[in-house]
């Protein structure tokens, strides 16, 4: 039987005039979005215009939320109490669910965003305190993780619906963590590099990372980022790169344990 994987994209960034992205073309390539809920990115304009655009397109909604942080769009850190933290969740959550649900439409997934799911895919408390609390508004709802971390120890525990995600556009320390942005190659602009990258990361089921370790890993879900001027060039060629390679491009089920 073929392989299969799910390509997605955080979107519904753009805020008033300002706009980020191009999710009208990423909706084209991708079967899952991330849609931001208003704390780091996004408006309750955007996130409708998205969500309509998504199941236009049959590709599946998830909620995506962030800090509260518009000026640095999510990617700072914050300190919160667990109760805000839970809070700042089911809020956001709650929002998501309340606009597709709106529109006819249904949320999925959810998937942390920026330094939110940084810092959860290293603090177990932080991501179990998130994911208890979306799983208190939506118990069947699908996390979305980041695979072989932390996050992914705390689903397991959680028993919950779960998918392991990997990105197209960034570079992997050996612990399965994201390099950091500030540093050099964190972020992979080329389209010719992350096609082929990523079929060989599926094809061998393993993240491989700066060092050319190989961290054994399921691979349910590939990130591919819209708020970079490649973003589009970049997605198309990695969804070519998989099909050409004999991998289906579909929506992930989740799994449990």
């Amino acid at each position: 039987m073929t392989k299969s994987v799910d390509l997605n994209a955080d979107m519904g960034e753009s805020f008033g005039p300002w706009n980020m992205g191009d999710d009208s073309a990423l909706l084209d390539i991708v079967s899952s979005a991330n849609v931001a809920c208003g704390f780091h990115a996004g408006d309750p304009d955007v996130m409708a215009a998205t969500m309509t655009r998504a199941m236009e397109c049959n590709v599946g909604i998830g909620s995506h939320p962030g800090f509260a942080d518009l000026q640095g769009f999510g990617r700072r850190k914050m300190q919160l109490s667990k109760d805000n933290l839970k809070n700042t969740v089911r809020y956001q959550l709650g929002a998501s669910r309340g606009m597709a649900a709106a529109l006819g439409g249904q949320v999925r997934h959810l998937k942390l965003h920026g330094a939110l799911a940084n810092m959860s895919s290293v603090d177990a408390d932080m991501a179990r305190a998130c994911y208890e609390a979306a799983l208190e508004v939506d118990p069947d709802i699908i996390i979305m993780v980041l695979a072989a971390t932390e996050m992914e120890k705390v689903v397991r525990e959680l028993g919950c619906n779960w998918a392991g995600e990997i990105f197209a556009d960034r570079a992997y320390n050996d612990d399965a963590t994201l390099v950091d942005r500030s540093k050099p190659g964190a972020v992979i602009h080329d389209p010719a590099v992350a096609g082929p990258r990523i079929l060989q990361m599926v094809q061998e089921g393993a993240i491989i990372t700066e060092s050319g370790k190989r961290i054994a890993t399921n691979i349910d879900t590939i990130c591919l980022h819209g708020d970079t001027p490649t973003a589009v060039a970049l997605a198309g060629a990695v969804r070519n790169s998989l099909t050409e390679g004999g991998i289906e491009i579909a929506q992930f089920s989740g799994r449990r344990g």
